[in-house]
């Protein structure tokens, strides 16, 4: 690989799914689990999957994670300033 090429992260085997929540997706979410935004767990808007599917701070990302035994798991994060 050559210094100028550049890897594509959301397609690393390793990254799992990132997905920004619509706000009416995000408000389901929230009631779902009786919390408010800041009451999630953070991800930082300078993490490269972040910038990479451009995610702004407030914006709340569905991460889905596959396992072999577990089958798909979701988790939701925060997307908050450094």
């Amino acid at each position: 690989m050559s210094m100028s090429s550049k890897v594509d992260i959301l397609k690393h085997m390793y990254v799992p799914q990132h997905v920004i929540l619509s706000p009416e997706e995000a408000k389901i979410i929230l009631e779902k689990y009786h919390a408010k935004p800041d009451q999630l767990p953070k991800i930082r808007v300078t993490d490269p999957v972040v910038r990479a599917i451009g995610a702004k701070p407030g914006d709340i990302l569905k991460i889905i994670r596959s396992s072999e035994t577990a089958g798909a798991s979701e988790y939701y994060r925060l997307v908050v300033e450094e």
